[in-house]
Protein backbone atom coordinates (compact mmCIF):
# COMPACT_ATOMS: atom_id res chain seq x y z
CA UNK A 1 0.00 0.00 0.00
CA UNK A 2 1.28 3.43 -0.83
CA UNK A 3 2.30 5.58 2.20
CA UNK A 4 -0.78 8.08 0.29
CA UNK A 5 -3.63 5.97 0.53
CA UNK A 6 -2.03 5.10 4.05
CA UNK A 7 -2.72 8.69 5.00
CA UNK A 8 -5.69 9.20 3.90
CA UNK A 9 -6.96 6.06 5.56
CA UNK A 10 -5.63 7.42 8.92
CA UNK A 11 -7.40 11.11 8.23
CA UNK A 12 -10.53 9.24 7.67
CA UNK A 13 -10.18 6.98 10.83
CA UNK A 14 -8.70 9.85 12.69
CA UNK A 15 -11.99 12.17 11.04
CA UNK A 16 -14.64 9.21 12.62
CA UNK A 17 -12.89 9.36 15.71
CA UNK A 18 -13.38 13.17 16.25
CA UNK A 19 -16.79 13.13 15.42
CA UNK A 20 -17.67 10.50 18.57
CA UNK A 21 -15.29 12.32 21.07
CA UNK A 22 -16.00 15.83 20.84
CA UNK A 23 -19.59 15.89 21.01
CA UNK A 24 -19.22 13.19 23.58
CA UNK A 25 -16.88 15.93 25.88
CA UNK A 26 -18.94 18.95 24.55
CA UNK A 27 -22.24 16.77 25.68
CA UNK A 28 -20.85 16.15 29.27
CA UNK A 29 -20.22 20.26 29.77
CA UNK A 30 -24.13 20.65 29.03
CA UNK A 31 -25.24 17.20 30.74
CA UNK A 32 -23.50 18.70 33.84
CA UNK A 33 -24.89 22.43 33.20
CA UNK A 34 -28.51 21.03 32.97
CA UNK A 35 -27.80 18.89 35.75
CA UNK A 36 -27.34 22.04 37.72
CA UNK A 37 -29.81 23.79 36.71
CA UNK A 38 -29.10 25.47 33.86
CA UNK A 39 -30.85 25.03 30.75
CA UNK A 40 -28.73 27.03 28.69
CA UNK A 41 -27.31 24.54 26.62
CA UNK A 42 -30.42 23.28 25.75
CA UNK A 43 -31.73 26.58 25.34
CA UNK A 44 -28.67 26.93 22.46
CA UNK A 45 -29.15 23.63 21.21
CA UNK A 46 -25.95 22.02 22.33
CA UNK A 47 -27.92 19.66 24.69
CA UNK A 48 -27.37 16.94 22.09
CA UNK A 49 -24.74 13.96 20.91
CA UNK A 50 -24.89 15.74 17.26
CA UNK A 51 -21.78 16.45 16.47
CA UNK A 52 -22.62 19.39 13.74
CA UNK A 53 -24.32 21.41 17.06
CA UNK A 54 -20.77 21.49 17.96
CA UNK A 55 -17.84 21.71 15.71
CA UNK A 56 -16.61 24.95 14.71
CA UNK A 57 -15.01 24.22 10.72
CA UNK A 58 -11.86 25.63 11.09
CA UNK A 59 -11.20 23.62 14.28
CA UNK A 60 -12.35 20.51 12.93
CA UNK A 61 -10.11 20.63 10.02
CA UNK A 62 -6.80 21.52 12.27
CA UNK A 63 -7.78 19.06 14.69
CA UNK A 64 -7.99 16.14 11.80
CA UNK A 65 -4.63 17.73 10.29
CA UNK A 66 -2.51 18.77 12.62
CA UNK A 67 -4.34 17.02 15.82
CA UNK A 68 -5.07 19.96 17.24
CA UNK A 69 -7.84 21.77 17.09
CA UNK A 70 -11.23 22.84 18.60
CA UNK A 71 -15.33 22.96 19.46
CA UNK A 72 -17.33 25.25 20.12
CA UNK A 73 -17.58 26.15 24.10
CA UNK A 74 -20.93 25.43 25.32
CA UNK A 75 -22.65 27.99 26.40
CA UNK A 76 -23.71 28.11 30.34
CA UNK A 77 -24.94 30.23 32.83
CA UNK A 78 -23.17 29.91 36.00
CA UNK A 79 -25.47 31.94 38.31
CA UNK A 80 -28.60 29.48 36.98
CA UNK A 81 -26.90 26.72 38.83
CA UNK A 82 -28.61 25.40 42.53
CA UNK A 83 -25.08 25.59 44.34
CA UNK A 84 -22.81 27.71 42.39
CA UNK A 85 -19.01 26.23 43.37
CA UNK A 86 -20.59 22.67 42.92
CA UNK A 87 -21.94 23.54 39.48
CA UNK A 88 -18.91 25.26 38.31
CA UNK A 89 -17.17 22.08 39.43
CA UNK A 90 -19.34 19.92 37.93
CA UNK A 91 -18.71 21.62 34.56
CA UNK A 92 -15.56 22.09 34.10
CA UNK A 93 -14.13 18.12 35.03
CA UNK A 94 -17.33 16.65 33.06
CA UNK A 95 -15.71 16.69 29.62
CA UNK A 96 -12.25 15.31 31.29
CA UNK A 97 -14.17 12.66 33.25
CA UNK A 98 -16.34 11.87 29.57
CA UNK A 99 -13.03 11.41 27.97
CA UNK A 100 -11.62 9.14 30.22
CA UNK A 101 -14.32 7.13 30.31
CA UNK A 102 -14.41 6.46 27.00
CA UNK A 103 -10.11 6.02 26.77
CA UNK A 104 -11.19 2.95 29.31
CA UNK A 105 -13.70 1.45 26.95
CA UNK A 106 -11.70 2.07 23.96
CA UNK A 107 -8.37 1.01 24.68
CA UNK A 108 -9.38 -2.82 24.56
CA UNK A 109 -10.61 -2.34 20.63
CA UNK A 110 -6.76 -0.63 20.35
CA UNK A 111 -5.03 -3.26 21.76
CA UNK A 112 -6.99 -5.83 19.68
CA UNK A 113 -6.97 -3.68 16.84
CA UNK A 114 -3.54 -5.17 15.89
CA UNK A 115 -4.59 -8.92 15.49
CA UNK A 116 -6.80 -7.54 11.88
CA UNK A 117 -3.83 -7.93 10.49
CA UNK A 118 -3.66 -11.59 10.55
CA UNK A 119 -6.81 -11.43 8.73
CA UNK A 120 -7.51 -12.04 5.61
CA UNK A 121 -9.19 -8.50 5.27
CA UNK A 122 -7.96 -6.35 2.04
CA UNK A 123 -5.05 -4.08 2.95
CA UNK A 124 -7.27 -0.87 2.95
CA UNK A 125 -9.67 -2.41 5.15
CA UNK A 126 -7.18 -4.22 7.91
CA UNK A 127 -5.22 -0.50 8.16
CA UNK A 128 -8.96 1.03 9.02
CA UNK A 129 -9.54 -1.21 11.78
CA UNK A 130 -6.03 -0.46 13.21
CA UNK A 131 -6.33 3.23 13.03
CA UNK A 132 -10.01 4.27 14.27
CA UNK A 133 -9.60 2.41 17.65
CA UNK A 134 -6.14 4.13 18.14
CA UNK A 135 -7.27 7.26 17.34
CA UNK A 136 -10.27 6.73 19.62
CA UNK A 137 -8.12 5.44 22.01
CA UNK A 138 -5.49 8.41 21.84
CA UNK A 139 -7.38 11.11 21.49
CA UNK A 140 -9.63 10.85 24.35
CA UNK A 141 -6.61 10.29 26.36
CA UNK A 142 -5.20 13.25 24.24
CA UNK A 143 -7.91 15.33 24.97
CA UNK A 144 -7.76 14.37 29.17
CA UNK A 145 -4.24 15.80 29.34
CA UNK A 146 -4.67 18.40 27.19
CA UNK A 147 -7.83 20.01 28.55
CA UNK A 148 -6.73 19.68 32.43
CA UNK A 149 -4.04 22.10 31.82
CA UNK A 150 -4.67 25.16 33.94
CA UNK A 151 -4.51 27.23 31.49
CA UNK A 152 -7.24 29.98 30.17
CA UNK A 153 -9.64 29.04 28.70
CA UNK A 154 -9.37 25.16 28.86
CA UNK A 155 -11.00 23.25 31.19
CA UNK A 156 -8.24 22.82 33.69
CA UNK A 157 -8.46 26.74 34.14
CA UNK A 158 -12.26 26.71 34.85
CA UNK A 159 -11.40 24.25 37.20
CA UNK A 160 -8.99 25.66 38.94
CA UNK A 161 -10.79 28.91 38.65
CA UNK A 162 -13.74 27.40 40.49
CA UNK A 163 -11.56 25.87 43.17
CA UNK A 164 -10.15 29.58 44.41
CA UNK A 165 -11.55 32.03 46.48
CA UNK A 166 -9.04 34.32 46.00
CA UNK A 167 -8.09 35.34 42.54
CA UNK A 168 -4.86 36.55 42.97
CA UNK A 169 -1.77 37.33 40.54
CA UNK A 170 -0.94 33.93 39.42
CA UNK A 171 -4.73 33.82 38.23
CA UNK A 172 -4.54 36.73 36.41
CA UNK A 173 -1.29 35.67 34.88
CA UNK A 174 -2.40 32.70 33.59
CA UNK A 175 -5.50 34.60 32.36
CA UNK A 176 -3.40 36.91 30.02
CA UNK A 177 -0.44 34.73 28.77
CA UNK A 178 -1.72 31.00 28.64
CA UNK A 179 -2.22 31.57 24.94
CA UNK A 180 1.73 31.82 25.16
CA UNK A 181 2.35 29.14 27.01
CA UNK A 182 -0.35 26.89 25.23
CA UNK A 183 1.60 27.65 22.27
CA UNK A 184 4.83 26.88 23.63
CA UNK A 185 3.78 23.24 24.96
CA UNK A 186 2.60 22.74 21.55
CA UNK A 187 5.66 23.93 19.44
CA UNK A 188 7.58 21.97 21.83
CA UNK A 189 5.83 18.87 20.78
CA UNK A 190 6.86 19.37 17.04
CA UNK A 191 9.86 20.23 17.30
CA UNK A 192 10.12 17.14 19.56
CA UNK A 193 9.19 14.88 17.18
CA UNK A 194 11.56 16.58 14.06
CA UNK A 195 14.65 15.69 16.29
CA UNK A 196 13.82 12.86 18.57
CA UNK A 197 13.34 14.31 21.37
CA UNK A 198 10.57 12.66 23.44
CA UNK A 199 11.27 14.49 26.65
CA UNK A 200 10.04 17.98 25.11
CA UNK A 201 6.79 16.66 24.55
CA UNK A 202 5.21 17.90 27.90
CA UNK A 203 1.52 16.40 26.19
CA UNK A 204 2.99 13.08 25.07
CA UNK A 205 4.61 12.18 28.34
CA UNK A 206 1.77 13.05 30.09
CA UNK A 207 -0.45 11.11 27.79
CA UNK A 208 1.84 7.83 27.95
CA UNK A 209 1.69 8.34 31.99
CA UNK A 210 -2.45 8.31 31.73
CA UNK A 211 -2.61 5.80 28.92
CA UNK A 212 -0.17 3.54 30.87
CA UNK A 213 -2.18 2.23 33.87
CA UNK A 214 -5.21 1.63 31.43
CA UNK A 215 -3.40 -0.43 29.05
CA UNK A 216 -1.70 -2.27 31.72
CA UNK A 217 -5.46 -3.00 33.19
CA UNK A 218 -6.57 -4.33 30.07
CA UNK A 219 -3.38 -6.44 29.38
CA UNK A 220 -4.60 -8.37 32.33
CA UNK A 221 -7.38 -9.61 29.79
CA UNK A 222 -6.26 -9.78 26.67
Amino acid sequence: MSAVISRIISYLANFLAVLIVIPCHEFAHAFAAVKNGDMTPKYAGRYTLNPFAHFDLLGLAMMILVRFGWAKPVPVNPNNFRNYKKGCIEVSIAGVIANLILAFLFCPLAMLSVRVFNTGLPDTMKRFLYYLPQSLFYLNVGLFVFNLLPLYPLDGFRLYDALTTHHGKFYFFLKRYSLYILLGILLLGYVASYISAPWLDIIGLARNLVAMPIEKFWSLFI
